[in-house]
């Protein structure tokens, strides 16, 4: 399965593209406020974008969920979630979906967090770091992709915003924005 040769095997490949999103994403945050949203968009727009953006959720959760047995997986899952935050943004929705505040910087590390809570509980358990118990295989890899796959999304979609989204600074910081 492609999904377990990517965090069996490719273990640290993987870990360290999630970083290099983490540190892209970090980039477009210190960039300044996000571009804002366009005006909002006709009914006819908002009916297609409401048909469309649940499709959008519905074929990343089929992505993730396939990609422990077939070609999928959390890349391709995140770029669809992003794609539903870049059609909300277009049809004039400001936040994308986005969690606010502190939840969205969660979500930003929580691919990386996750990546590293199991490798670190694998090196605690077998003595070797992201080296997968194999009863526990399948479970751990849906875990790391499941939040890898959020986390994949949210930078995309940050990412494509060009900078940090309404509701990032806190409200002393807000008068500098």
């Amino acid at each position: 399965p492609v999904t377990a040769v990517l965090l069996n095997y490719r273990a640290y490949d993987t870990l360290l593209e999630l970083a290099v999103l983490l540190a892209a994403v970090l980039g477009v945050l210190i960039a300044g406020p996000a571009r804002p949203a366009l005006p909002a968009a006709s009914p006819i727009v908002n009916f297609l974008v409401s048909f469309l953006v649940p499709l959008l959720v519905l074929s990343a959760g089929y992505l993730l969920w396939v990609g422990a047995h077939a070609p999928g997986g959390a890349f391709q899952a995140g770029s669809l979630l992003a794609a539903a935050g870049v059609v909300m943004h277009l049809s004039g929705r400001p936040v994308c979906g986005l969690p606010q505040g502190g939840a969205l910087r969660l979500l930003l590390i929580s691919g990386m967090a996750a990546f590293l809570l199991v490798g670190l509980m694998t090196l605690l358990d077998h003595g070797v770091l992201l080296q997968y118990p194999q009863a526990w295989a399948g479970q751990l890899i849906l875990f790391i992709e499941l939040f890898a796959t959020l986390a994949i999304a949210a930078t995309l979609v940050l990412c494509y915003l060009g900078g940090r989204p309404p509701g990032w600074s806190s409200k002393q910081e807000l008068g500098r924005d």
